[in-house]
């Protein structure tokens, strides 16, 4: 079925539906869906991808992602420590299983998403550069430059072999999953661009749909402003539910710290290993939990509310050099909007803090732990029905354990052949009526007034606190709004979508109802917390909350016993054992303010009597033609030549196909080349990338460092690639040169005499480059040399913090004494600078090559100086000093005024062994400020 914008649409008949055919059906082109898609497909099956917007720019995923929450990786964290961290942090409520299916399978996919060219921060060694975040682990793996995971992803589906296996369906919603025989046989849904009515027969289904997130209404106002991608509207939870599928841990909200008015996350991920951290007004840390956890988001909410608020993400306090590439992270990734609200506020991270509030609430498993109930092969508990990212309960799954899940997913669905028997009339029907209904009804009320009312009574009766009365008031407005949403009128396909998202939206805020009232304890910290059950009740309810659909349409709940631990908790003893099975939860009775002895009892003749009016027993919507909508207007004038070229990326062109527009007269044709080169990869695709950097207009020059820099994982390290590389070193445009610095260092392609050579350049971000260049080629030497005598402050810190790298990557290699003496003396010297976060880097890099007696006393003294920053750095210096000199002083730091240098303190203590070190840390558990207590308490 076709229509354009000028023709009303039309119901299409069941009979003319559009049938189409799979052996897996995956729905949703997000993070989880397309790893499922490929993954199926390797494993030989044909594949069917639906994505009711554009796989090239959808899901959570589409604007990018500025770093990796839970990355496990090998000589920086254990998987049995990361699956205990996620047991604790659900308050001993998950299934370990699935859990450590992320944790051991987490790092492989890191390096295929490395195959496929995403790129994680590494240091100068190619070592992953993981930072520590949570007081517990190393987990968190930045992504300085992960706006392009999507565009990445997205070419692996276009490559050749996977497009004669995967068929990818924009513009298709579906609303249903279909099952026959206890199993899932298919979908049902419809074109978001035609109207048309669609079916799918397959041999199995994955849902990879996303979070809820349009469930509570943000505090900005902004009916589509959530926390999560709006479009992410509870599809997959509601299909899943009315398949018959178990869901579980819905009662367990995901809420989460936010930038005020923006409802952007504030991003500590990234800003805290820059040195931001969050504080109340008067700038003290407060969150004394870990940051993993529903009990931290009850401590911060204490504190918005309490006369320490407001409360804020402080960053003001940090050098130029630490802010700037915040900027350059923060207003790329995830939210590339973030630059322009603060710019729209006259803010700036230099002098102002980044106020945070609350978000609303919302279902996701890979934030907190509401979702699809899966095993650790990602199926759901109806036969060849799977889910799989933040649809599926596997609690902080993030990212990584998104992919791991598509790919579980999609290896063990493609064991299955499409459905051959006839789909089921009667589901198709009831698919068919969900989507068609509102253009019987034209003229009823907006799905934006319908949604704003229904998700207004998620916030004042479901987020939290908590409690039996207000979550039944909720179950009666969600049940009277079934009238509301079955009367919205629709004229569009578009608004069909939004139409039938509510219907989602309303399905998952009474699962969420449903499930706060039967869980009667509270748990997860904000997550669930009931005012009328303010206790943690371990005795009846250590238990999954699982919630179905009976035979009869009811939504019934069992309370499922947590299994025992394959990574024993001492906090938590699971005993597993049967179920308990709860049946429907009962709302409480809130029809009136207290009791009442007895009701008045009036007929429906007399109060009709006495109204004058006849009560109608049915109403039925008389059926109704759609009008068209306004033309739009009409597409500006474009370029033949770009046009060529975006037809063209359609047929994956090799290199000599785009040779003609590399060297087109017009800069725009040529950059527009370069981007379909870099989304196709032909053979040849990096010397002609480098070619690029030396093209006379600079927006081509850019265009081809971004890409080279985004392909760096993927380029082969070819001799052609290397001279291309290291002619645009003479370059005059500073961004070229940086480029092929960086990518010679990654490609390993330099040596010592290329790099040195721009240790000179007249532009600082080169000789950064460089400097980064030549620590990975261990040239220690030139780096010492050139350090203490750079003009630049940024320069002479990015030396200093070098020469600790490269001290640690010469363990295990043999070394000169010479090497250790120029590094020794290089940081000497650094530790005088006029410039006190070169004398801070200085210091805090002796803590990793060694801090010899004269140092270390050099650092004792500096543990006086004006500046915070230094004084930091010389208590790291102590943690490699001898223990007689370095405890005392330490010792004597704990005092210190500022806070960051008591946390140094703590830290460097930490490395001591001795028993005046176990005193000083057992007298920093009373510190005032969060962060030093946790710290001298977790030391003990």
């Amino acid at each position: 079925m076709t229509t354009s914008v000028n023709t009303p649409l039309e119901i299409p008949s069941l009979a003319e539906a559009e049938e189409l055919t799979c052996d897996v059906l995956v729905i949703g082109g997000g993070t989880a869906g397309t790893m499922a898609a490929l993954t199926a497909a390797e494993h030989g099956a044909d594949v069917l991808l639906l994505e009711k917007a554009h796989v090239r720019h959808s899901g959570a995923l589409a604007m990018g992602m500025d770093g990796v929450n839970n990355a496990v990786v090998p000589g920086r964290a254990e998987p049995d420590d990361y699956v205990a961290e996620i047991t604790r942090a659900n308050d001993g409520i998950v299934d370990q299983s699935t859990v450590r299916q992320t944790a051991t399978r987490g790092f492989a996919m890191v390096q295929r998403l490395e195959s496929y060219g995403v790129k994680f921060e590494k240091d100068e060694h190619g070592e992953y550069a993981v930072r520590q975040v949570h007081r517990s682990g190393s987990y968190v793996l930045p992504m300085p430059e992960g706006k392009d995971v999507k565009k990445v992803l997205y070419r692996q589906l276009r490559r050749r072999e996977m497009r004669e296996r995967i068929r990818i369906e924009n513009r298709v919603m579906p609303v249903r999953v279909l099952t026959a025989g206890g199993r899932a046989v298919g979908a049902a849904g419809f074109n978001t661009r035609t109207g048309g009515f669609v079916s799918v027969r397959a041999g199995a289904v994955i849902l990879a749909t996303g979070a809820c997130g349009r469930l509570g209404l943000p505090a900005s106002g902004y009916l589509y402003g959530t926390y999560e991608n709006p479009t992410n509207a509870g599809d997959g939870y509601a299909m899943a539910y009315h398949a018959g599928a178990e869901l579980t841990g819905i009662e367990c909200f995901q809420i989460n710290p936010l930038i005020k008015d923006y409802n952007g996350p504030a991003c500590a991920y990234v800003a805290n290993p820059f040195g931001g951290y969050q504080v109340n007004r008067h700038g003290e840390r407060f969150v004394d939990s870990d940051y993993w956890s529903g009990q931290m988001m009850a401590e911060f909410a204490a504190e918005v509310a309490s006369d320490r608020g407001p409360v804020y993400l402080k960053l003001s306090h940090l050098p130029e050099e630490s802010i700037s590439a915040l900027e350059s992270i923060l207003h790329s990734t995830e939210r590339p909007t973030r630059g322009t609200f603060h710019e729209g506020r006259g803010h700036d991270y230099r002098t102002h803090d980044v106020e945070m509030h609350i978000s609303e609430i919302g279902l996701c498993g890979g934030h907190s732990a509401s979702g699809v109930r899966v095993d650790d092969h990602a199926r759901t508990t109806v036969p060849r029905l799977y889910a799989a990212g933040d649809l599926a309960c596997v609690p902080h799954n993030y990212m990584i354990g998104a992919f791991v899940f598509g790919d579980l997913a999609g290896a063990d669905a493609a064991q299955y052949t499409s459905y051959d028997g006839e789909l089921p009339l009667s589901q198709l029907r009831d698919a068919h009526e969900l989507i068609y209904r509102p253009l019987r009804n034209p003229d009823g009320p907006p799905q934006p007034q319908v949604e704003y009312k229904l998700r207004r009574f998620v916030n004042d009766y479901v987020a939290p606190p908590k409690s039996g009365a207000r979550l039944s008031l909720a179950l009666e407005a969600f049940e009277r709004m079934r009238a509301d949403i079955a009367g919205m009128g629709a004229r569009t396909p578009h608004e069909l979508m939004r139409c039938a998202e509510v219907s989602f939206i309303r399905d998952c805020a009474e699962m969420a109802a449903r499930a706060s009232l039967a869980r009667t304890e509270s748990r997860w910290g904000l997550y669930h917390d009931r005012l009328d059950h303010p206790a943690r009740d371990d005795v009846s309810w250590f238990h999954h909350l699982d919630l179905h659909k009976s035979p009869s349409g009811a939504m019934e709940f069992t309370a499922r016993p947590v299994a025992p631990y394959l990574v024993p908790i001492e906090d938590f003893t699971p005993t597993g054992g049967p179920s308990r099975r709860l049946g429907e939860v009962h709302p409480e009775n809130v029809a009136t303010a207290g009791s009442r002895d007895t009701a008045p009892l009036v007929s429906p003749k007399e109060l009709s009597e006495e109204r004058g009016t006849d009560i109608p027993t049915t109403t039925t919507p008389a059926p109704s033609r759609a009008t068209a909508p306004a033309p739009a207007p009409a597409p500006g004038e474009s370029s033949s030549r770009l046009l060529e070229l975006v037809a063209l990326a359609e047929e994956e062109p090799e290199l000599d196909a785009l040779r003609p527009y590399l060297t087109d007269a017009a800069p725009s044709v040529r950059r527009e080349a370069i981007t379909v080169l870099t989304e196709t990869l032909p053979p040849g695709t990096g010397p002609a990338l480098a070619e690029a950097l030396r093209d006379p207009a600079a927006e081509v020059r850019t265009a081809a460092a971004a890409s080279l820099r985004e392909l760096v994982e993927t380029l082969p390290p070819s001799p052609a690639l290397r001279d291309g590389l290291a002619a645009a070193l003479t370059e005059p445009d500073p961004v070229v040169r940086a480029a092929a610095l960086d990518v010679l260092r990654a490609l390993r392609l330099g040596d010592t005499y290329l790099f040195a050579r721009s240790l000179t350049d007249s532009d600082t971000t080169v000789r950064i480059e460089a400097v980064r260049a030549l620590v990975s080629v261990d040239a220690t030497t030139e780096l010492a040399h050139a350090g203490p005598s750079d003009p630049s402050r940024e320069v002479r810190v990015t030396i200093a913090k070098a020469l600790a790298t490269a001290a640690a990557g010469r363990l295990g290699h043999l070394e000169t004494a010479t090497s250790d003496t120029a590094v020794e003396s290089a940081l000497a010297t650094l530790t005088d600078d006029p410039d006190a976060l070169v004398r801070a880097a200085a210091y805090g890099a002796l803590g990793t090559t060694g801090c010899p007696a004269p140092l270390a006393a050099r650092a004792v003294a500096a543990l006086a100086d004006a500046a915070w920053q230094v004084r930091a750095g010389a208590a790291t210096a102590l943690s490699a000093a001898d223990p007689g000199t370095a405890v005392p002083a330490l010792a004597k730091a704990l005092a210190d005024p500022n806070a960051d240098v008591r946390k140094a303190a703590v830290l460097a203590l930490t490395r001591h062994r001795t028993t005046d070190a176990r005193a000083a840390l057992a007298a920093a558990t009373t510190d005032p400020d969060a962060d030093v207590r946790a710290y001298a308490t977790r030391a003990l």
